[in-house]
């Protein structure tokens, strides 16, 4: 099968595998080669993947849709992360979950104070004079 990994900037994971697994709202699951046509909403949570050598290598996918169409499984997420074992991909899981809270802190804090500016903004229009 060919599996690739979609995320919103670059394709994270484009190669041949015999094996995949993934979480769905309804629990894991299991596709290899010869499965049906498959459609799935996945969950945050881990997936992983068997590589043509027999390498497992895992994945820490954000919530996203899995689709096997023959001989293709496309996953497309908005965030995934990959790691070589289960101990690296949790500390870069925590690292990159921190900054991106971080980040996202300070986003809301500006989007705030810009609603903020133009409801005012926008008050000081109704005075009359």
């Amino acid at each position: 099968m060919k599996l690739k990994v979609l995320l919103p900037t670059h394709i994270l994971v484009d190669e041949e595998v015999t094996k995949v697994i993934a979480e769905a709202e309804n629990g894991s699951f299991c596709l290899l080669p010869r499965h049906i046509d498959f459609a799935a909403p996945l969950v945050p949570g881990l997936f992983s993947f068997v590589t043509a050598q027999g390498v497992e290598q895992f994945l820490a996918v954000d919530e996203g849709v899995l689709i096997k169409c023959g001989g293709e499984v496309l996953v497309s997420t908005r965030n995934a992360v990959i790691g070589p074992d289960l101990g690296m991909l949790k500390q870069t899981i925590q690292k990159r979950f921190v900054e991106l809270d971080d980040r996202e802190k300070i986003s809301r804090s500006a989007l705030a104070k810009l609603e903020a500016n133009f409801v005012r903004r926008f008050m000081e229009l109704k005075k009359p004079g």
